[in-house]
């Protein structure tokens, strides 16, 4: 069995997940790629496979939805979908086109355009570019609003049809049409979809001899790229940090296994996270092991409404084990651990909510969030004007910054909060 552990939805393995005796289970605390239960059709299925996933839930489901054997052993394909809706909003059948793209994700590929999007007053509006992708040599921007994809009006479509529009493009062409701070006339914008490396952290130096780091998602690759960009800042400056931002916005999840390792970094002891659910494999506590990356220099976390899952997982331990101050806005509150079931011959899988984690302190975030130590609002900042103030400087892509998109209030709190400890 592989456990992989998704607090964002990125995708992500999870590396310290017990193994089952019988069948091929990876563990997920999932937020962002998939996060609806009907996005895939589960009328066609066949009645072998349809066994196999009532089985499933029977057994390893969060919540016991009290099934008899004889009621899952002969479902009729209407009894199954009433079954099936009843599931929480995470848990779904995998097609293996879905199956595909979640491992991609987890390894830190993506095949796409390399946007972020969010619905914002019933349009689906850009909150982040990926660097290194189609989107970001095109010159597409956060605050874009996508108006048409290959000529089809989807100002105030759902996401999900957006999507699919994207992906059904003919041999990966996609023509956006772009609204852009309130513009009459819609950028066009011709782009090919293409698979992207995604890098999970990026870093700045900061003046006083501390660093900043944006980590955007857990992937398996997360844990190796905080350790090299911490290790390259302390390189440049000759001695270790004197003190860390570390920047969760915006950052969806990804493997829980992820999560836990980045928190051990920074934690001499103490309890990380604790996962609870019906099966007693999904019952597990996670503790720190001896070693602080940062030798006690001082941490402050930003996080917003938009950081879930396994970001939270990290605010969380540092927050509880009284390593970090947080500072932002009430995250998303995305509190379960999904398991990835593969099903028949392994090209779909059954993604299912199989646990619930809780804070160090035995908190559930489900449907709450993590509370900042110092509270504040902030529309989200495109990463290019983060890297601007932290260096206060202008980007050579981007010389011309509003005085309102340089206002990354939570930042310059956290470099304050930084120098004063």
């Amino acid at each position: 069995m592989i456990n992989t552990h998704i607090c964002q939805q990125k995708t992500s393995v999870k590396k310290r997940a017990p193994c089952f005796c019988f069948i091929l289970f990876v563990l997920l605390v999932f937020f962002g790629f998939i996060n609806t239960a009907y996005a895939s059709s589960v009328k066609d299925l066949e009645s072998q496979k349809i066994n196999e996933i009532l089985f499933n839930i029977h057994t390893y489901y969060v919540d016991d939805l009290a099934l008899q054997n004889s009621e899952y052993i002969e479902y009729n394909s209407s009894q199954f979908e009433r079954l099936y809706s009843k599931l929480d909003a995470y848990s779904k059948y995998l097609d293996k086109n879905e199956l595909n793209a979640l491992f991609n994700n987890t390894n830190g590929r993506y095949t796409g355009l390399g946007i972020e999007v969010k619905s914002i007053e019933q349009r689906t509006t850009i909150v982040k570019v990926i660097n290194n992708s189609p989107a970001k040599q095109a010159g597409l921007r956060s605050g874009d609003i996508i108006t048409a994809v290959n000529q089809h009006y989807v100002e105030n479509s759902p996401i999900d049809l957006v999507a699919q529009y994207i992906k059904d493009s003919a041999n990966g062409k996609v023509q956006l049409s772009i609204t852009r701070n309130n513009t009459q006339t819609p950028l066009i914008f011709n782009l090919s979809r293409k698979q992207i490396k995604l890098t999970s952290v990026t870093k700045q130096l900061l003046d006083s001899g501390s660093g900043y780091i944006a980590i955007n998602n857990f992937s398996n690759h997360t844990l190796h790229e905080v350790a090299l960009q911490i290790a390259a800042m302390q390189n440049h400056y000759g001695h270790s940090l004197k003190g860390l931002i570390i920047d969760l916005r915006d950052n969806p999840g990804g493997t829980l296994n992820s999560a836990v390792a980045v928190a051990d970094l920074f934690l001499q002891d103490g309890l990380i996270v604790t996962t609870k659910g019906r099966f007693y494999d999904s019952n597990q506590s996670f503790y720190a092991k001896r070693g602080d990356i940062l030798k006690g220099a001082p941490i402050v976390v930003l996080i917003n409404e938009n950081s879930a899952s396994a970001a939270e997982i990290l605010a969380a331990a540092l927050k509880e084990n009284l390593r970090a101050k947080i500072v932002g806005s009430q995250s998303f509150g995305k509190g379960t651990v999904q398991s990835l079931i593969p099903l028949g011959d392994g090209d779909t899988a059954l993604k299912l909510t199989t646990a619930r984690y809780f804070t160090p302190l035995g908190e559930s975030i489900e449907g709450i969030g993590v509370t900042p130590n110092v509270a504040i609002n902030q529309t989200t900042l495109p990463q290019t004007n983060k890297a601007v103030i932290i260096k206060n400087e202008q980007s050579e892509q981007n010389t011309v910054f509003n005085t309102e998109e340089l206002a990354d209030i939570q930042l310059v709190k956290a470099k304050q909060l930084l120098s004063m400890q």
